[in-house]
């Protein structure tokens, strides 16, 4: 009858551990990162972005939702929203044509977002000197 309890105990163990692991799991997949920009001017002010983000999505659960187009002030000038996750094609490249940014600024960044970690992966800058 011991025995019995404590093999039952021993299961129900198990399976919280393994139920708190898969939860946990989304948090692994770590930040999203900017990997790669290509900038065209479309017309005067206005840009053509083609953005290449990396992350590690799991699924619903956790994944790279957007990337932005930020000032040097961190105002978001344009974002990119990414409507589902990419877990079979990593990395992945996604565009946005039409970016109005204004002659004044010379510098910006491109960051990604993901639905976990939210910022802190891999931004990169972009200096626009020269292509207005």
């Amino acid at each position: 009858q011991r025995l019995k309890m404590v093999n039952a105990m021993v299961r129900k163990f198990v399976l919280l551990v393994a139920c708190l692991a898969c939860q946990n799991m989304t948090a692994f997949a770590g930040e999203a990162d900017v990997v790669k920009i290509d900038v065209d001017v479309k017309s005067q002010g206005f840009y053509n972005f083609s953005v290449t983000v990396s992350h590690e999505d799991t699924g619903w659960e956790h994944y790279a939702d957007r990337w932005e187009i930020v000032d040097n002030d961190g105002n978001i000038l344009q974002a990119r929203v990414l409507h589902h996750p990419h877990v079979n094609e990593q990395p992945f490249t996604r565009s946005l044509a039409g970016v109005a940014i204004p002659d004044h600024i010379e510098k910006l960044t491109v960051r990604a977002h993901d639905s976990v970690h939210e910022y802190g992966g891999t931004a990169v800058s972009v200096d626009l000197r020269g292509r207005h």
